[in-house]
Formats: C-alpha cells, structure tokens, sequence
C-alpha cells in the first residue's frame, strides 16, 4: 500500500484561506492556480460559501464545488470536513452540466465520511436566528450550523451511512424527535420523518456513484507526488474558534482545518496562500471595526457598487470598510501565511485618499491583539494611516511595475503592516487580469515543475 511506503516523491499541497470576514475574491484564484494542480480539494463548510469565477464572457457560481471543476481534467475533492446538502449539490451540478462544465464521478469525489445536510437542519436554522432576535448571527439559513451540531453531538448522518436504507431511516426518525420539539415550540410546522426519508432516500442514491474513501486517495495522491490545492470557505475572522465569535461560521476556516476537513497528514502541506481584499467587507451581523459609516456611508455605496459587493450565495448586499491590517496581520499569525494574494485593487482607482487601519485603540490603550470579546470590538476605536490614491486606471494590468506608483506604495505599504509577502494582485474580475510577482513564494510554486502538469 503506498500510504505506508516512505514518500519518495515531493508533492505541492497548497491551502488557499480567506484573511479578512470571506468574499477576498478565493473563487477566482483558485481558478487562475488550478490549471497548475491535479486535485482541488474543499475542505470545509457547505453550501453557505459563494464562489463567482469569470472565464471569458462566462460567470460560473459556485456553493459546493471547488473552482477547480472549471478546468479540463482536474480531480475536485468534497472533504470529510463540509457538510454537504444533496439537493444542493445536484442543482449546482446540473447547472454547471447546461454550461458545458463535467460534473461526473470520474471528476468529482465526495467523502463517506462527509456530514448530510437534512430539512429538519434547515428548519432548525431559521428557528435559531428567530430565537436570537437583536443578537442573531445573521446565517444563511441553509441548515450549516445545525448539521455540524448533529456532528459534535455525534447525531449526525455521513454519506456513507446514508446509502445503507436501515440506517439513514432509523438516524432520521431519531434526530426529527428532538428537531420538531424545538420547531413546533417556537411556532414551526412539524415534519414528517417518512417524506424526508423518501426525499433523501432518492438523493443518496443519486449521490452513491460519488462517495469515496477521500482521505485516502489525497494521502495516496500526495504520496504519489501529485499536486493537490486545498481550497477553503468563509475565512479566518469568521472560524469557530479563532473569529469573532459567536458571529462566526461553524466550522474551521483556518488552515489547520485543511488538514482536519481532508484527513491529509499535517507535514504533506507546503504553503499557506492568503487571499485579501483592497478592502474589507462583511455580510450579515458581527462587529466591523473599519466599517464606513455615517460621513462614509456613500463611499461606502461607491464600493459596494463598484466591487459588486453583493453575496453570491444569497445576493445580500456586503458591508464595506477601510482595509483592516491589524485583523490582517492576526490572521498572517494564526495560519502562517508564506504568501498573500491582493484582490481587487481596480475597485480604488477614483479614491484621492485611502484609509488603512493599522491599530485598534480599546478605552484608551492600545490592543496588542485582536480582542475575543465581541462586544469589545464593537467599541474599538481604530487607528489609521492614510495614503495617497493613484487616480487613475489599474484595470487589467499584468505587470508590477506597469501600476502608478502610489498603487506600488500602497500594495508595499499593505504588505509591510502585515508581515507578509504579497505574491499576486488581481486587477479585475477575469482569470487572466493578474499580476504575479516573480520572486514571491507563490511565484516559485507556479514555476516549479513538479507543479506543472
């Protein structure tokens, strides 16, 4: 079994994670960076994540699967770590199906050890939020957080047990007695364990060709030698344990949890790519220190119509601030960044001035760290530096030093508050409207040839 034997060949296992609150543009470079990989593999979270990928006069969305699936030839991996709603899936599948896209088993590999995603979650959900009233997360109300509950509280149904008909039957009548006690005490209608049962039923059998032992084919791929990305949900400001909590997703976002929601052996990784915005943006409720209020408001409209700061999962329109280098450089902390990937750079080219928040101020003292109490960062006071804008159009440049100086200030300026490289600009929407920076680490990934297929 080459799982055991020593690793003789050296393969690229890259994980791609959000450092800001989610939506830093991860779809489109996943999708520039995997025409150089075999694998792209998702390794948390469910149908709540929203990936919009531009190819050409195209725009695939994508929920569940990797943005990899774009590309000709390439594996896409549905790790253990997400939770997965089989008619979800079966919608984008087809979807994608009419945009000459293949989504077939030879292509498409979903973990037996992945979570099902069931109706009871979904009413769950909104039962929850009506619950919280003025301190709702602000879900997607797609049944995410429950079914990892299901998961913790070791009720939950894999895809691998929902193929066996005894199985899936038995867990879905146990689990739907607690569920309709607490839908039916806040005002919800009851459902009905037999309806669910024959829903599902055709489903799982539906997704059957699919499942596989995940786990194990990205060990034996990376033992192989073959090249794999890890591509994440959501981001690090929004992960269970180390965002805002509690107005945070429900699984891991950082890139401890691409080892965990892929069960690929912690020393196969050998880089962390950062992906963060110009700026920063927020949906759904939480605290938002460098969020543009009040005087800001309409500059705050400027962006959100410029960058198309609308949610690609659920259309809701993004809350826009000041890029925020302080919540930046704790994220570069907690996930060991060897590079980071700058979006949206265009959205600022009318801007005179740019804000970048470079400390947070707590009833008069400086903060060392990013604060855990979420009423603290309601009330931070944010520290900021400003600089310059460049007043004229980066849209679609390719080359570093093709931009105005005060866009290489900035992009410099960036890259110094949070202590990392910036390996990549993107300068619009499309694949090919990027610029990559040579002698980045995420340049040398892209040149090596044990990358190239």
């Amino acid at each position: 079994n080459p799982v055991w034997r020593s690793v003789k060949s050296v393969s690229k296992v890259i994980a791609v994670i959000g450092a800001q609150w989610g939506d830093e543009g991860k779809g489109k470079i996943v999708d520039l960076l995997a025409e150089r990989f075999e694998i792209v593999a998702r390794y948390q979270g469910g149908h709540n994540a929203g990936h919009s990928v531009q190819v050409g006069d195209q725009s695939f969305v994508l929920h569940l699967l990797p943005s990899g699936i774009v590309h000709r030839g390439k594996t896409c991996v549905l790790g253990n770590g997400m939770v997965i709603d089989p008619k979800a899936f079966f919608v984008e599948a087809d979807r994608l199906t009419q945009q000459g896209i293949e989504v077939s088993p030879e292509r498409v590999k979903i973990s037996s050890r992945a979570h099902l995603i069931f109706p009871y979650h979904r009413a769950l959900d909104h039962t929850s939020e009506e619950r919280l009233g003025n301190e709702k997360v602000g879900t997607t109300l797609r049944g995410i957080g429950p079914a990892y509950e299901d998961k913790a509280g070791r009720r939950g149904i894999r895809t691998a047990d929902a193929l066996v008909s005894d199985v899936l039957r038995s867990r879905i009548e146990r689990n739907l007695e607690d569920a309709n006690r607490i839908i039916e005490a806040y005002g919800g209608e009851r459902l009905d364990a037999d309806e669910i049962f024959k829903e599902m039923s055709v489903l799982t059998e539906r997704l059957g060709p699919f499942i596989a032992d995940t786990t194990h084919y990205l060990n034996v791929a990376a033992t192989e030698g073959r090249s794999i990305l890890l591509e994440g949900a959501q981001a690090t400001l929004l992960d269970v344990d180390h965002g805002t909590y509690p107005f945070v997703t429900s699984s891991t976002t950082v890139a401890g949890g691409a080892i965990i929601g892929t069960g690929l052996a912690p020393n196969r990784l050998t880089g962390v790519l950062g992906i963060v915005r110009t700026y920063t943006t927020r949906v759904g409720e939480g605290p938002f220190p460098t969020e543009m209020l009040e005087g800001e408001a309409e500059l705050g409209q400027m962006i959100r119509e410029r960058g198309r700061e609308y949610g690609a999962s659920t259309g809701r329109p993004r809350r826009c601030g000041w890029f925020d280098a302080f919540a930046t450089r704790y994220a570069a902390e907690i996930n060991g960044f060897s590079s980071v990937a700058l979006t949206k750079l265009d959205v600022l080219d009318t801007l005179d001035e740019i804000k970048v928040c470079i400390g947070y101020k707590l009833d008069g003292k400086m903060c060392e760290s990013l604060p855990a109490v979420s009423q603290d960062l309601r009330r931070i006071e944010p520290v900021y530096a400003t600089l310059p804008g460049w007043k004229s159009s980066t849209l679609g440049t390719t080359e570093i030093n093709s931009l105005p100086a005060n866009a290489r200030r900035y992009i410099e300026f960036l890259s110094q508050q949070i202590g990392t490289e910036i390996g990549l600009v993107s300068t619009g929407p499309e694949r090919m409207q990027t610029i990559i920076v040579q002698d980045s680490a995420l340049g040398s990934w892209l040149r090596d040839s044990s990358v190239l297929i």
